[in-house]
């Protein structure tokens, strides 16, 4: 799929990344500003929003989501947009890259050099 870019996210600690895709584009000030986001019924309680089991956001998550990439997370997700690459803690990339046929994105890329 050349023309397409799949990214596999831990789902605890990593999600709010799609959460906070509109205050990083600057189209809102808040992330719970994004009226087409399901953080804004989260919010609200929504009783047809499926909370998750265990619970997929914790009483941190709108801070979280709201707090500005750091430098080095900003280059974690970069490199691993451009490797295709899973993203999230180094145990949990390496088991879902095993799993999903992807260890060739862990290594460096180029032949290895002769000895």
């Amino acid at each position: 799929m050349p023309n397409h870019f799949h990214l596999v996210l831990r789902p605890h600690g990593d999600g709010d990344l799609v959460e906070r895709k509109p205050l990083r584009a600057e189209l809102v000030e808040r992330a719970e500003d994004w009226r087409w986001s399901s953080l804004p019924d989260w919010i609200r309680g929504a009783p047809l929003l499926w909370r998750g089991e265990p619970p997929l956001r914790d009483a941190a998550w709108l801070s979280r989501v709201n707090e500005p990439l750091s430098a080095s997370d900003l280059r974690r997700i970069r490199h691993s947009v451009e490797r295709g690459r899973p993203f999230g803690d180094e145990p949990w990339t390496r088991q879902t890259a095993a799993l999903l046929g992807l260890e060739s994105s862990l290594r460096p890329r180029r032949r290895p050099r002769k000895e």
